[in-house]
């Protein structure tokens, strides 16, 4: 009679008997321990979810600042700035000697440089009420003329005109003085301290600066300028987007001058004449 053979073992890959697991390569591997504590849902763990190494929670991405619109702020600021500073330039103490005649007067054209700058705003009547509480131990009868013009190239660049017109005693220390108000405006550092041009062919003296306004992490930096005669006290200041991050050696200051003679020829008039504002 023949025997049948002993039973065999279970090798790694035999089937395993009805209702049992499937032993793995290592043996039967055992269920992994329960937690001792409930286990939350996913989405009530204490902590945020992370999404990788160095990379924040996810949420709705944050708005980005248009640089663009930050320097159109910042000329704004700017421009409210140059528009002004026609209340300091009647400040002074009186200088010896009597009032000149009359016999020019600044006004605020549509138009200046051929065109190239167009008039937003007349800022005159603004500046004539700052006038109104100044003192005017050197300028008799004084008069505003202001305004904000806008470049035609339409890239926010900007001209600002700021005077008065009358019987000017003083004309250098009123030019100064209209200079110092715009070193002392609120957030406004100096560049480049007031310095003497006459640009050629020009009978006289402009004195320009050079300043910067910060908004943040941008800045503005650009020339002012301005003049005095015997009736007219006046200023300049363009302002652009490139002016945002300038630096102040890249300004170019004779250039500001000869812009600044170019205006007062178009805005200084013969009183009786008839430019108009």
């Amino acid at each position: 009679m023949n025997m049948p053979p002993p039973p065999q073992p279970p090798g790694p890959y035999s089937a395993p008997p009805p209702g049992q697991p499937a032993p793995g390569p290592y043996g039967v591997q055992q269920p992994w321990p329960q937690h001792p504590y409930p286990q939350q849902g996913f989405a009530q763990q204490p902590f945020p979810q992370q999404q990788g190494w160095g990379m924040p929670p996810m949420g709705p991405p944050a708005p980005q600042r248009n640089r663009t619109g930050l320097v159109i702020g910042i000329i704004a600021v700017v421009l409210v700035l140059l528009g002004g500073l026609g209340f300091a330039v009647s400040k002074l103490a009186g200088a010896a000697g009597g009032f000149p005649e009359a016999k020019y007067r600044l006004t605020v054209p549509p138009t200046l440089l051929n065109g190239q700058y167009t008039l937003a705003q007349d800022l005159s009547e603004k500046s004539q009420d700052g006038l109104k509480n100044a003192s005017q131990a050197d300028v008799r009868d004084p008069q505003a003329a202001a305004g904000q013009y806008s470049g035609a190239k339409g890239d926010g660049t900007s001209l600002v005109l700021s005077g008065i017109y009358g019987r000017v005693k003083a004309p250098e220390k009123q030019r100064d003085s209209m200079l110092r108000g715009g070193r002392n405006a609120d957030g406004v550092t100096v560049a480049m301290p007031p310095r003497d041009a006459t640009p050629a062919g020009s009978d006289v003296r402009i004195s320009c600066q050079v300043l910067t306004k910060s908004q943040g992490a941008f800045s503005v930096t650009f020339p002012m300028c301005a003049w005095g005669d015997r009736n007219t006290v006046g200023s300049v200041g363009v302002v652009s987007p490139a002016s945002a991050g300038q630096k102040p050696s890249d300004v170019d200051v004779d250039q500001a001058a000869e812009l600044t003679v170019r205006v007062r020829n178009e805005v200084r008039r013969p009183i009786g004449s008839g430019s108009t504002r």
